[in-house]
Formats: structure tokens, C-alpha cells, sequence
């Protein structure tokens, strides 16, 4: 199957967020706040430092919905949206075409990345792919993985981790 641009970037983006929980160096400045921001296209009011801590915060429970199994993200969804006061709208702007924002634009950075991962987690709950979240292949790593390939090869959360992985790949065949 494949996904809208705007659904797989609200997904990217939830996981990159998702994978900075046990990484103590991410995600400790307004700086980093604007810089994700940026990196992931958002719209809509620009983080605060009010921002930092929610953001911070949102963390485990996207880990926790990616990696829930279909029936229990459907429910992780609901609540999210529940809470959030969530209603969607169709909206385009920049180059992005019409697609669906469930928060307002004045919401808080945290509410909006919150919602838009669970409308996200819709699309994969619907057409039944959540098998397409799983855990990093790399031993010493739990990060969250993401696989929107095509053919569905995706065995690492980052780059950093398959870049260790080809490298200790390479030592191993050095070394035979």
C-alpha cells in the first residue's frame, strides 16, 4: 500500500520523536523544538518554550501506540483524539495538497504532533499494517522502526543504525 506524503511524514515524524526517549542528548532546547519543526514541515504556531516538556512527554505514548498491535492502537488512537479535542478539516498549503489536520493551528506543537501521528496510525490501522511498525533489528538497539518500503526491507530505525550494522557486517566478513 502506499501512503500520502503528509500521512508518512506525520508518521516520520512521530517516530523520530518516539526514538529520541532514551537518547538524553535529544530534544533539550527550544532549539531542538524549532529545528524539528522545521525538519518535519509543521505549520501552524511556532513552538514555545512552554513546548519542551509536553513535547518531551508525548514521547512514550507514541512509542507505546506505533508498537500496539492493531485493535489496542485503535483504541490508543480514540483516546488520543478524544483528549485532544480533535476535529478534523481539510487543508492545503505550501505544496502540500489537501489532507487532513485534526488540530488547530494556534494548538500546541505536542497536540498537533500527537494527533497528526494518530490520524496517521488510522491509515495504517484501516488498510491493516501496523506490522509495518516494529523494533530495530540492531541488537544493542530498541528504537521504533518505521517501513513504508515497497517491498517492505526495512530491518533498522535510523541510519546511524544500518550504517553500524553494514559496518560491523564488514568487520565480521574482514575477519573470515
Amino acid at each position: 500500500m502506499r501512503f500520502g506524503h503528509d500521512i508518512a511524514v506525520a508518521l516520520e515524524s512521530g517516530v523520530w520523536l518516539a526514538n529520541t526517549l532514551n537518547d538524553a542528548n535529544a530534544l533539550r532546547s527550544v532549539a531542538d523544538l524549532h529545528a524539528f519543526y522545521r525538519d518535519f514541515d509543521y505549520t501552524g504556531a511556532e513552538p514555545t518554550p512552554a513546548d519542551l516538556a509536553p513535547m518531551r512527554a508525548i514521547r512514550r505514548q507514541l512509542r507505546e501506540l506505533f508498537l500496539a498491535g492493531r485493535d489496542d492502537a485503535a483504541g490508543l488512537v480514540n483516546e488520543i483524539l478524544a483528549q485532544s479535542h480533535a476535529v478534523p478539516r481539510l487543508v492545503r498549503h505550501g505544496t502540500t495538497d489537501w489532507h487532513i489536520h485534526a488540530t488547530a493551528d494556534s494548538d500546541p506543537l505536542p497536540t498537533r504532533v500527537l494527533v497528526e501521528s494518530a490520524i496517521g496510525v488510522i491509515d495504517m490501522i484501516r488498510a491493516n499494517e501496523m506490522d509495518r511498525f516494529g523494533v530495530c533489528a540492531l541488537d544493542d538497539c530498541d528504537g521504533v522502526l518505521l517501513d513504508l518500503s515497497r517491498n517492505r526491507s526495512r530491518l533498522y530505525c535510523c541510519v546511524a543504525c544500518t550504517n553500524r550494522a553494514a559496518a560491523a557486517a564488514y568487520r565480521a566478513r574482514a575477519r573470515s
